[in-house]
């Protein structure tokens, strides 16, 4: 090997090693790939769906209703579910419709949806506080939820970011809206 090949091939390692570290700045900065595990988000998105995972957006834009997002939850686990209310909001249901402060949360996304009463108040709230978000799954009767005290409302930092695409299966990639 003479001089110019070792010097080629140092320039070739330099341009892998830059690459690598792009891709590790992607993965760890930018975007995830995530499983969806479980049926609470059916039928928009379902137990096995691999989604991509956006973790910018939310560094420079506010969380919107209807957002579905991916949060820490206890120690170990991330959950998927549709952000529902937002600070200084007051959720209620009865007879099967959100309420968002007194008006109907028209929610396209749904069809024939049942679910319990509930109230704001009975996690102790008289509406959500700043820097928290109240978020359901699509599958209302089976989402372990805002609605339960052990998942409770969540706080914006335990938000990882805003699910973009559902890649996988490849025959249901879409966007998710």
């Amino acid at each position: 090997m003479d001089w110019l090949e070792v010097k080629e091939f140092i320039k070739d390692m330099f341009k892998y090693a830059l690459l690598v570290i792009f891709i590790l700045f992607l993965i760890i900065y930018v975007v995830n790939l995530t499983q969806v595990i479980g049926p609470s988000m059916s039928p928009n998105l379902n137990n096995g769906d691999i989604v991509m995972l956006d973790k910018v957006t939310y560094k420079f834009k506010n969380i919107k209703r209807g957002d579905v997002v991916s949060f820490n939850y206890a120690d170990t686990k991330y959950l998927i579910k549709r952000v529902i209310g937002l600070p200084g909001e007051f959720v209620e249901i009865k007879d099967n419709v959100i309420y968002i402060d007194g008006m109907i949360l028209e929610e396209r996304y749904l069809s024939d949806v049942e679910y319990e009463d509930f109230s704001l108040s009975l996690l102790g709230y008289d509406k959500i506080p700043e820097g928290y978000y109240f978020v359901m799954g699509d599958n209302r009767n089976n989402s372990m939820d805002s609605r339960d005290s052990k998942v409770g409302l969540i706080k914006k930092e335990d938000i990882i970011g805003k699910i973009r695409f559902r890649i996988w299966p490849i025959n249901k990639l879409k966007i998710i809206k």
